[in-house]
């Protein structure tokens, strides 16, 4: 690509350089030499063409090879991040990650396309006509330069320490802005039902004026040296020097008035590569901040895969004196779990109850291996998590979340995420099972309407194609974290008949916070600040009067039941 823009920037010297030697001829006395003349045109002429094509070539092959890095850096992220423990996303926000994803990957594309022609053009172009201007004279050759001597004087002051500093303040601002729109946009039915529009703003505004004083403070320490340099590099100051000095040149008899003409047309072209060089220098700082930033996330350590991997014997889960703690800015964090046992036997289904912060969520998702325990241990069939390869994980956990996050594909397809190769059948019976079938029966093209374009489900539909799909995928230990939150009661009582039905062999967990579905569990857990305060059967631990006997009272009292119009409550079910 270079080359090629070597070829087509020296081409494109040829019409300048025609231009040169017409007005040479055209102005010596004597006759005019026809045929020199018209040799000069077809020579600036096919200058132009050349520059033409290779130009275009170089440009082609630049936004090809753009195009591939950016669908390289893409592809890079995307499984780096498919790799990374979960817990590394909830200390991002979502709008600078998004920005690193999108803005800072497209950010490469002047880098690649275009800053090699402009650094040819910058150098190349300049030096040649160099060359060739201290053929004619030397002095006005000197004159001519004064203007880039100029520029390139005031280049230092960009890259000072102050500038960068900046550079770096206005980034993060973008990214802050970035972040508060899409948070508050992915809360707005919530700011719009009670009315808090206006303190959700404020963060918004709040990033907004962050980065207008931000950026004002850059444009001004930006703004002296930028002008300095685009007045030294304007053709109406190049064209007054070269003037001044070659008139001075010509009256004093040291130079003939037709040699003026090359540094008139040359000397403009020894400043324009210069002055876009400017931008592309701007160019090259944003792509190295982006790409740096880039590396660090490609940086983040993924969950070490096994190098000589086991397969499980058996489903039986053990969690043997686990501690986890997530990790903060200092690399310190208060422990979300601390010292727990457990053992979830096979064909059992495992209540894991307790008041919010108390690590539920996160002791579940030790189980299909979001994170590592940073201390203790989890087996399933005999073996650590650490040493089964995720895909056989993959295989054996499947895991239905709080936030349901469908796909723009069918509803199929959907529902056959694990199990790409299902047949309609099974992908039916899922759908049964889920309690789903009728709602997708009724969409305009039933399993084949493509969810988001041809129709939107609600929260609880959603949650019961994400139950559809982990019955589909089979899997012998099942973990659902408040995975009927949205459902309604006959969709709950579906799902719940769905487990019975299915427990078998299977190894299930469930976060639960309904008292029929603690009822339906084999065992309850009771967590507490991290730490197991109560387990057995849901019948037992009533009966101790303890902590779980004061939580299904608490959920007795508070569960109310509208009838003929009358709100009821703490009635026997």
């Amino acid at each position: 690509m270079v080359l090629l823009q070597v070829v087509g920037a020296l081409a494109g010297l040829a019409p300048l350089l025609a231009v040169v030697e017409l007005g040479r001829t055209l102005l010596s006395p004597g006759p005019i030499d026809h045929a020199h003349v018209w040799t000069v045109v077809i020579a600036g002429a096919a200058g132009l063409l050349v520059r033409l094509l290779f130009t275009a070539a170089a440009s082609g092959i630049g936004h090809v090879l753009d195009s591939r890095v950016q669908l390289t850096f893409r592809r890079q992220l995307a499984a780096s991040l498919g790799r990374v423990p979960i817990g590394w996303f909830s200390g991002r926000r979502t709008g600078e990650l998004a920005k690193v994803v999108g803005e800072d990957v497209s950010a490469v594309h002047p880098f690649i396309a275009h800053a090699p022609g402009e650094l040819v053009a910058a150098f190349v172009v300049p030096l040649v006509s160099l060359i060739y201007l201290v053929t004619v004279d030397w002095r006005l050759t000197l004159i001519t330069l004064i203007p880039v001597v100029l520029a390139t004087a005031l280049v230092p002051l960009l890259m000072l320490p102050a500038r960068t500093h900046e550079q770096k303040a206005y980034d993060a601002a973008m990214g802050r802005i970035a972040s508060s729109v899409v948070e508050f946009v992915q809360g707005i039915s919530v700011v719009k039902a009670f009315g808090g529009g206006e303190r959700a703003h404020r963060t918004f505004l709040t990033a907004a004026d962050d980065f207008v004083s931000i950026f004002s403070r850059w444009v001004r320490g930006m703004s002296v040296v930028a002008a300095g340099m685009q007045l030294a590099l304007s053709p109406p100051f190049v064209l007054l020097v070269v003037l001044v000095g070659g008139t001075a040149l010509i009256t004093s008899g040291g130079l003939a008035p037709a040699d003026l003409l090359p540094f008139l047309l040359l000397g403009l072209g020894l400043t324009a590569p210069v002055a876009s060089l400017g931008h592309g220098f701007d160019d090259l700082q944003a792509a190295g901040r982006a790409v740096g930033r880039i590396k660090d996330v490609l940086a983040v350590r993924p969950l070490p895969e096994p190098a000589h991997p086991r397969a499980p014997q058996g489903h039986r889960v053990e969690l043997r004196d686990v501690r986890f703690a997530y990790e903060v800015d200092d690399g310190a964090g208060h422990e979300a779990l601390r010292g727990v046992d457990l053992v979830l036997e096979p064909g059992t289904i495992t209540a894991v109850v307790g008041p919010s912060g108390s690590g539920k969520s996160t002791l579940v998702q030790l189980l299909p291996r979001f994170f590592d325990p940073t201390h203790g241990s989890i087996l399933l069939g005999g073996v650590d998590l650490r040493e089964i390869g995720s895909r056989e994980l993959h295989r054996q956990v499947s895991f239905v979340f709080q936030d349901v996050r469908l796909l723009r594909v069918s509803v199929a397809d959907n529902i056959a995420l694990a199990v790409p190769r299902a047949g309609r059948d099974d992908v039916i019976r899922a759908a049964r099972l889920a309690g789903v079938h009728d709602r997708i029966l009724r969409l305009p093209r039933g399993y084949d309407t493509v969810l988001g374009e041809e129709a939107r489900l609600s929260g609880g539909e959603a949650q019961r194609i994400s139950i559809a799909r982990a019955l589909l995928a089979d899997a012998p230990v099942l973990v659902l974290d408040e995975a009927t939150s949205f459902a309604d009661p006959q969709t709950e009582q579906a799902v719940r008949r769905a487990l019975a039905t299915l427990s078998g062999d299977r190894t299930i967990v469930v976060i639960a916070h309904r008292l029929e579905t603690v009822a339906d569990a084999d065992t309850v857990v009771v967590l507490e600040d991290g730490a197991i305060v109560e387990r057995g059967r849901p019948a037992d631990l009533l009966t101790r009067g303890g902590k779980f006997a004061a939580f299904w009272r608490s959920h007795r009292s508070t569960e109310i039941e509208t009838h003929d119009g009358v709100l009821r409550g703490d009635e026997p079910r």
